[in-house]
């Protein structure tokens, strides 16, 4: 039953683009059941926290919320919280018995059932439904998105890889597709509503497979690249062994799909990549990016690494370092590996690498990665951009920020200029992580 003024909710995202891409979904689905979004935390009558449990300290970074929402609760009797997403997924009914302050908990195949969740939490039966459910891929959910430039788009849920160290599957599920038509109809949406930048999303993007017509990612690419000529189109994450060739010629084709692939590889050993259930070695990765780089000049390409995975020796950690100096990727995201339960490296393989060594392997590539990235961004100084403004600066209101087609960050003075805006900037200085460039005026809509 719905109500026209409804409790109010706030929810709390923690981890990847697909745990944002999913606090849209269930925004919609509970504002359709009569809920109203909170203009802040303190002001909710329902606060949900949608986890991500990839990493330890995610999972540590929810603990510390909730501790702090156990003294909002003491001061408002009648708050009530859920803990939606991979964490409860992972944990189970376990973390009602390990946090008290959780009313309510829903795994990310569930969120249809938040709204009766709610209502059983009301009534103090501490209620979770942590099923999976295969079929589930929220078609036919308008996702309640913010104004702004960007949006993302799911097109796959789950996972079907079973990287050694990865809760993913164990959390989200088998792989499924979302229906072509229903990708197509979300995309239209997007436009209307006047979006520039459109992000395909999956845990293997990828290796998306359409349960209607069997069509696969680099055909999903093109069909949305014609579908919304007005856009930049992005997608992640992708998975090295399933970069086909009529993929990255997609990329190549088509003008307003962005020169930018992340390629996560985890380590530069292919015995660690073997170790790790990867699916392919350093030489078939290799020849992957020197594909990418042949028929898409210009691809800048990004990667995660992991420091210390279980039985690392000292010359796996160096043949991470020479394949960052040999790729040279614009970034990274780095870790040390840390076992999460359930997984197949928790369940077979001994974590035999000092946490020292860990950490001091993963300063190593930091470094590394760091002193490339400043050489990448300094190799553009002088050369003019193609900006897709995103918003103002964070140090002045007189400049604004946005990315290049190959994910670049660019600070630059506004001039006449807005968020949303298609910008020419001409670079004048770089650090390890942005541009700055000066103002050479608004372009015209994208590709249209």
């Amino acid at each position: 039953m719905k109500h026209e003024k409804g409790r109010s909710f706030y929810i709390h995202t923690f981890g990847c683009q697909m745990n944002q891409a999913d606090s849209a979904i269930i925004t919609a689905i509970l504002m359709d059941g009569g809920f109203r979004v909170a203009g802040s935390q303190e002001d909710a009558d329902i606060v949900i926290l949608n986890t991500c449990a990839v990493r330890e300290n995610a999972v540590e970074r929810i603990t510390h919320q909730l501790q702090f929402l156990r003294g909002a609760k003491r001061r408002k009797k009648s708050l009530l919280v859920g803990v939606a997403g991979c964490v409860p997924q992972h944990l189970k009914r376990e973390m009602l018995e390990m946090f008290p302050v959780i009313d309510f908990l829903a795994g990310p195949d569930t969120y249809r059932n938040l709204p009766a969740l709610i209502g059983d939490a009301e009534e103090g039966k501490r209620p979770a439904a942590l099923e999976f459910r295969i079929e589930e891929t929220y078609a036919g959910i308008d996702p309640f998105r913010e104004v702004g430039v960007g949006a993302f788009v799911p097109v796959t849920r789950g996972c079907n890889n079973m990287c050694a160290f990865c809760v993913v599957p164990f959390t989200r599920g088998r792989e499924r597709s979302q229906p072509f038509s229903a990708v197509m109809d979300e995309v239209r949406r997007v436009v209307e509503k006047g979006y520039g930048e459109i992000t395909l999303l999956g845990q293997n993007v990828n290796s998306y497979a359409d349960p209607e017509g069997g069509r696969d990612f680099a055909s999903l690419l093109r069909a949305v690249s014609r579908e919304a000529p007005g856009c930049r189109i992005r997608f992640t994450t992708s998975h090295p062994k399933d970069i086909s060739p009529d993929l990255v010629d997609a990329i190549a084709d088509s003008p307003n799909i962005c020169n930018h692939v992340h390629l996560p590889v985890q380590s530069g050993s292919s015995r660690m990549l073997h170790r790790m259930n990867r699916g392919h070695g350093i030489d078939e990765y290799l020849e992957t990016v020197a594909l990418l780089r042949r028929r898409i000049p210009g691809v800048s390409l990004t990667t995660d690494l992991i420091a210390g995975f279980c039985g690392e020796e000292d010359e796996d950690h160096e043949a991470t370092l020479a394949l960052l100096r040999e790729v040279r990727y614009d970034n990274a995201f780095m870790f040390y590996y840390s076992p999460r339960f359930g997984t197949a490296a928790w369940k077979t393989l001994a974590d035999t690498v000092p946490l020292a060594v860990k950490k001091q392997r993963l300063q190593e590539i930091i470094d590394l990665q760091l002193s490339i990235s400043a050489e990448c961004l300094q190799e553009a100084v002088g050369s003019v951009v193609d900006v897709l403004a995103e918003s103002e600066s964070r140090r002045s209101t007189e400049q604004l920020m946005g990315r290049t087609g190959t994910n670049r960050a660019v600070v630059f003075d506004r001039g006449g200029a807005r968020p949303g805006d298609r910008v020419s900037v001409l670079i004048s200085k770089a650090s390890s992580a942005t541009l700055t460039g000066v103002n050479q005026g608004v372009l015209p809509a994208f590709y249209s």
